[in-house]
C-alpha cells in the first residue's frame, strides 16, 4: 500500500460542480457532473450568484483520464442520477433554479433516457428549488424519489414545493408519496433483512428514517434539528449502522438497537455536506466531503476533507485530504484499480471556477 491513500490523477474542468454519476455502456466508463453556475465578469464573489443557464459535460474514461465527450442542459444543476430498470438506462437531473439573477426556483426537472446511442428526455417534472434524485426498488416496484424546496423570503413557489416520491408504471413515473419537508436535500434507501429503510434529510423541517410497511412508508424516526444534508447505512457483523451529516452542526454515526438508531461516535463538526462509503480489500473507509460553514452571505469554505477507516465498532480517521466547498464524492472500480471522484463547487474567494478531481484509491 502507498504512503497516502488518495493519489491525484486529475483535475477535471468543472464550474460549480454539485453531483456525479457514473456507468458503463459498451465496457466505456463515463461520468456525469451537474454544475451549479458559472462565474460572470464583473459580478462580485457570491456563493448563490452566477450564470445558472449551464450545462452538465460528460465525460470518457480513457486509461486513467476523463475526455470530455458532450453535455446535458441542466440549469443550476444539484443532482444527476443514473439507474436501470430492466434492460432500460435512464438518467434523472434536477437544478435548483434558472437564469443569470434574478433566478427562476420554479424550473423542469428532466429524466433522460438512452436511447439509439444517445441520452433523450424521457419525462419531465415541475420542480421547486429542487435537489437530489435517488432511485430504488422494492421488488418488482420501481421508484425515484425527489428531495427539493426551501424557505426564502421573496420566493414564491408556483410548482409543488413538497419533496415526493415516484412510482414507475412501465413507462413514465407517476406521484405515490409526498412529505411535509420545506427545505428538502436528499433521500437514501437500504434494506436490512426484511426491513426496507428510506431516510429523507431536511434543512429546515428536520430529518426522519422511514420504513416500508407493504403500502406506503411510515416514520419510523425523527431527528429534529436544522442543516440534514444527508445519510448512509452499512451493515456490519450482522448490526444495522447509520451515518447523519449535518452541515450547521456535525456528523453522527448511530447503531440500530432493533427499534431506533442510537448515537454512537460524531466524526468531525460543521461543514459536513455529503458522504462516500468504499469497501475494499483494505475494509470499509467513509469518505465525508466538507463544503462551507458560516452562512450563504458569509461563508467560510471548507478545504479539507477526511478518509475513515472502520475498527469494529467506529470509524478512525486514517488521513485528510485538500479539496474546496467539495459537494460530492463517488467511487468506482475500473480494471484492478479502485477510483474517487470528487466533485468542488466553490474556491476560497467563492469563485465557481474551480477543478473537481479524480483519485485512485489505493488500499
Amino acid at each position: 500500500m502507498s504512503e497516502r491513500i488518495l493519489t491525484p490523477i486529475q483535475g477535471l474542468e468543472t464550474t460549480g460542480a454539485r453531483a456525479l454519476a457514473t456507468w458503463k455502456l459498451d465496457d466505456v466508463r463515463y461520468l456525469a457532473v451537474v454544475q451549479l453556475a458559472r462565474d460572470m465578469p464583473g459580478e462580485p464573489a457570491y456563493m448563490n450568484g452566477g450564470d445558472s443557464d449551464i450545462e452538465a459535460p460528460l465525460f470518457r474514461m480513457e486509461g486513467e483520464r476523463f475526455v470530455q465527450c458532450g453535455a446535458l442542459p441542466v440549469s443550476g444543476g444539484e443532482d444527476v442520477e443514473y439507474f436501470e430498470i430492466g434492460a432500460r438506462r435512464f438518467l434523472a437531473t434536477a437544478g435548483i433554479r434558472k437564469g443569470r439573477g434574478p433566478y427562476d426556483l420554479n424550473t423542469q426537472a428532466t429524466l433522460y433516457e438512452w436511447r439509439n446511442g444517445a441520452w433523450e428526455a424521457q419525462q419531465r417534472f415541475a420542480v421547486f428549488a429542487a435537489k437530489q434524485w435517488r432511485a430504488f426498488a422494492i421488488g418488482e416496484r420501481h421508484f425515484l424519489a425527489l428531495a427539493q424546496g426551501v424557505t426564502v423570503d421573496g420566493v414564491d413557489a408556483t410548482h409543488p414545493r413538497t419533496s415526493r416520491i415516484f412510482e414507475w408504471n412501465g413507462e413514465r413515473f407517476e406521484l405515490f408519496h409526498t412529505i411535509e419537508g420545506l427545505w428538502g436535500y436528499d433521500w437514501n434507501y437500504f434494506q436490512h433483512g426484511d426491513m426496507h429503510l428510506l431516510a429523507y434529510s431536511d434543512h429546515v423541517s428536520g430529518s426522519s428514517v422511514l420504513q416500508w410497511n407493504v403500502e406506503q412508508f411510515v416514520t419510523l424516526q425523527r431527528f429534529d434539528e436544522k442543516g440534514g444534508r444527508t445519510f448512509r447505512f452499512f451493515e456490519a457483523d450482522g448490526d444495522l449502522w447509520m451515518i447523519h451529516v449535518n452541515l450547521l452542526t456535525h456528523t453522527t454515526l448511530y447503531r440500530f438497537d432493533g427499534a431506533r438508531f442510537v448515537e454512537t461516535q460524531r466524526l468531525g463538526g460543521a461543514g459536513g455536506r455529503e458522504l462516500c462509503l468504499i469497501e475494499s480489500t483494505g475494509g470499509l473507509y467513509l469518505v465525508r466531503v466538507c463544503f462551507i460553514t458560516g452562512t450563504p452571505q458569509a461563508p467560510v469554505v471548507e478545504r479539507e476533507s477526511q478518509v475513515f477507516q472502520w475498527t469494529g465498532n467506529a470509524f478512525s480517521l486514517v488521513e485528510t485530504f485538500e479539496t474546496s466547498g467539495a459537494t460530492a464524492a463517488i467511487s468506482f472500480m475500473e480494471g484492478n484499480a479502485r477510483y474517487l471522484a470528487v466533485a468542488n463547487s466553490l474556491s476560497a474567494e467563492q469563485r465557481f471556477d474551480v477543478p473537481s478531481t479524480l483519485y485512485r484509491f489505493d488500499v
